[in-house]
């Protein structure tokens, strides 16, 4: 059985995930809504939160409150299939996840297989030359009781999910900020349709005004 995913961005009025300031307070309060089982963060994100060796900060930070006061934190689950990131084991020693799943491939260098075992960390292959997002789901819902997963990444792994229909739900808020600009850093990256068949419908589930005129939307993928 495949778990329920749920792309949760802040992103400008024009879809945009840089330049302007997102309340990253707000982004991570609403967090504690899903009651989620785990997170998923893609390997960029992760790459740029241990550009410095302490503690990641934020893009992959929960509420500190919100996670210290769980009693069953979630667990962090990572993609990393080429073996990218060498200072995984930093991630163990933050208080905002139970632990940390790295999913690979069949591809998956030996020697980056050896790191997570040495370290301790768990991981699950799935897929040949790059991971297989609905089968390495399968195995955490079947292996890990993992039922609910909050995606906190960027718009290239946002649109592997929504393009492979493995999304079930999508959470925006939109700063009430334009930035404008021709390069795609856009919450939803990936290669564009070659016809309308490809265009994902969605049903508007939830609206809210919040603080600073931030607009939180909710909406059900239409399977």
């Amino acid at each position: 059985m495949l778990p329920y995913i749920i792309l949760h961005n802040i992103i400008s009025l024009d879809g945009r995930m840089d330049w302007f300031m997102p309340d990253v307070g707000l982004f991570y309060e609403i967090v504690s809504f899903w009651k989620e089982d785990a997170s998923l963060a893609g390997s960029g994100t992760i790459l740029k939160a241990l550009e410095h060796e302490s503690a990641p900060e934020e893009g992959i930070k929960h509420s500190e409150e919100a996670m210290l006061q769980s009693k069953l934190k979630p667990l962090l689950i990572v993609p990393d299939s080429k073996g990218k990131i060498s200072k995984l084991h930093l991630l163990k020693k933050q208080p905002y996840w139970r632990d940390v799943i790295v999913l690979c491939s069949s591809l998956t260098p030996r020697s980056f297989l050896d790191y997570l075992y040495d370290h301790q960390i768990e991981y699950v292959i799935s897929g040949d030359e790059h991971v297989d997002f609905r089968s390495a789901f399968e195995v955490l819902n079947a292996q890990y009781k993992i039922n609910i997963i909050r995606v906190d990444s960027g718009g290239i792994l946002n649109g592997v999910l929504l393009r492979e229909g493995l999304v079930n739900e999508v959470s925006i808020l939109i700063s009430p900020s334009l930035v404008g600009g021709f390069s795609p850093n856009s919450f939803f990256r990936a290669p564009d349709l070659k016809s309308s068949e490809g265009v994902i419908s969605l049903n508007l589930i939830h609206v809210e005004r919040l603080r600073e005129d931030i607009i939180w939307l909710r909406y059900k993928v239409t399977k």
